[in-house]
C-alpha cells in the first residue's frame, strides 16, 4: 500500500523478478537504464527483471494498494 504521493526507494534485486499487480488506485513503475514507465489501473499488472533498477509511486489522488509476487531466488533490496 502507498499513501498520497508516497513512493518506494530506487532499488533493484540480483536474482528475484517482481510482479506488480495493482488492486486500488492507480501506480507508475518506474525503471532505470533504460528508462520506462509503466502505468497501471486495478488489474493491471508489469513485471521488473533483475537487476533492472525501479521502483513504484503512487499517482492517484488517494491510497494506491498493489500486490508484489516475486520470483524465485535469493531475495535481496539493493538501495540505489
Amino acid at each position: 500500500m502507498l499513501e498520497v504521493d508516497a513512493s518506494t526507494e530506487w532499488h533493484h534485486h540480483s536474482e528475484v523478478a517482481d510482479y506488480f499487480v495493482c488492486l486500488t488506485g492507480v501506480l507508475r513503475v518506474e525503471t532505470q537504464t533504460p528508462d520506462a514507465n509503466f502505468t497501471l489501473h486495478p488489474g493491471r499488472t508489469a513485471e521488473v527483471k533483475p537487476p533492472q533498477v525501479h521502483r513504484v509511486v503512487n499517482i492517484h489522488d488517494g491510497r494506491s494498494v498493489y500486490l508484489l509476487v516475486q520470483g524465485i531466488g535469493k531475495y535481496d533490496f539493493i538501495r540505489e
